[in-house]
C-alpha cells in the first residue's frame, strides 16, 4: 500500500508537491515506531576467524574467536519467522525495538554453536579451551531495546525458553570431546508455583516493568563495563520478579585418564532476579 501511494505520488509529481506543507517540531516529536519486518534463517551456517576483545586494561583482556553457527530447518520455509519490530512503549517511555524469536512448537529448528576463548593477565597469555553448545532450541521470547530512564547506554529485555542438548567446555579443542566438560539435557523456562515448567518464556528483564542496561561506568580508576537489572517497577506490572527455572540433566566430565564421571542432574526449581549490579574491574 505505502509502495503503490509512493509510484501514484512520483507520477504525479506535480500535482503531489502543490499538497505537500512542512510540519512542525511538535507533529513530529509525535510520532510513534509501528513498522517491523519478518524474516527466515533456513539453511544459515557461518564459519570464521573473527575475534571479539574486551580489554580491561593494558595487558588484561579476554576475546573470543573461531566462531561456527549453524541452524536446520523449519519443515515448512518462512512459516515460524523471527521478527523485529518497532513498537510503542509503555506510557510514558520511549518507543521499543523488539526481536522476537520463533515460537518452534516442534522443536525442529535446532541450532549448533562453537567459539574458542582466551585470556591474557599478568603477562601470560592463554588459550583457554572451546565452548561447543549442540541442539539449542529456542521457543519464543526474544529481546527488547530501548532507552534507558537514566544515564546513558542501552535498556533492554530478555525473555528466554531454552533448551539445550549439549553444552561442553573443551580445553583440547572444540573436536577433542574425549577431555571435556559436558552439561547435558539443559532447560530453562518459566515455571509455576510449584517448580514445574509452564513452557513459557521466562522473562528475565522487561524494559518497562524491570529493565535492564549495559553501559560504562566511571569510578576512581576510569571507565568500566556495567551490566545490572532493576528493581521490578509495580508502575509497569505486578511489582515481582518473574519466576524462571533451570535443570541439568547430566553432568559429566571427561578424561583419557579416568573416562566419563557421571556426577548426575542438577535443579533449581524456582529462580528470581530481584535485583543485579555487575561492573567488571579494571
Amino acid at each position: 500500500m505505502r509502495i503503490a501511494a509512493l509510484v501514484l505520488c512520483l507520477v504525479c509529481a506535480p500535482a503531489c508537491a502543490k499538497g505537500l506543507k512542512p510540519l512542525s517540531d511538535e507533529t513530529l516529536s509525535a510520532v510513534r515506531g509501528g513498522d517491523g519486518v519478518s524474516f527466515d534463517l533456513s539453511g544459515f551456517s557461518m564459519n570464521g576467524t573473527a575475534r571479539a576483545t574486551f580489554t580491561a586494561s593494558p595487558g588484561y583482556s579476554i576475546w573470543k574467536e573461531n566462531f561456527s553457527a549453524a541452524r536446520s530447518d523449519s519443515p515448512v520455509e518462512f512459516s515460524d519467522p523471527y521478527r523485529l519490530d518497532v513498537v510503542s512503549g509503555a506510557a510514558g517511555l520511549a518507543d521499543v525495538i523488539r526481536f522476537s524469536l520463533p515460537t518452534n512448537t516442534d522443536a525442529s529448528q535446532k541450532w549448533q554453536f562453537a567459539y574458542d576463548l582466551g585470556v591474557e593477565a599478568d603477562g601470560i597469555t592463554r588459550n583457554a579451551g572451546s565452548f561447543v553448545f549442540n541442539d539449542v532450541v529456542f521457543q519464543g521470547g526474544g529481546w527488547q531495546f530501548s532507552t534507558p530512564r537514566v544515564s546513558d547506554g542501552v535498556a533492554f529485555g530478555l525473555g528466554l525458553r531454552m533448551d539445550i542438548g549439549q553444552f561442553a567446555l573443551r580445553p583440547a579443542g572444540r573436536d577433542n570431546a574425549g577431555e571435556q566438560m559436558a552439561l547435558q539435557g539443559i532447560h530453562i523456562g518459566e515455571v509455576d508455583a510449584d517448580g514445574n515448567f509452564t513452557g513459557a518464556p521466562w522473562k528475565i528483564a522487561d524494559v518497562a516493568s524491570q529493565p535492564a542496561v549495559i553501559n560504562a561506568v566511571a569510578d576512581e580508576n576510569g571507565p568500566r563495563l556495567h551490566i545490572g537489572i532493576d528493581w521490578p517497577d509495580a508502575r509497569y506490572g505486578s511489582g515481582q520478579a518473574a519466576t524462571g527455572g533451570i535443570q541439568i540433566d547430566k553432568i559429566s566430565f571427561t578424561s583419557p585418564a579416568t573416562g566419563t564421571t557421571d556426577l548426575g542432574s542438577s535443579r533449581i526449581g524456582s529462580i528470581q532476579i530481584q535485583y543485579l549490579d555487575i561492573k567488571f574491574r579494571q
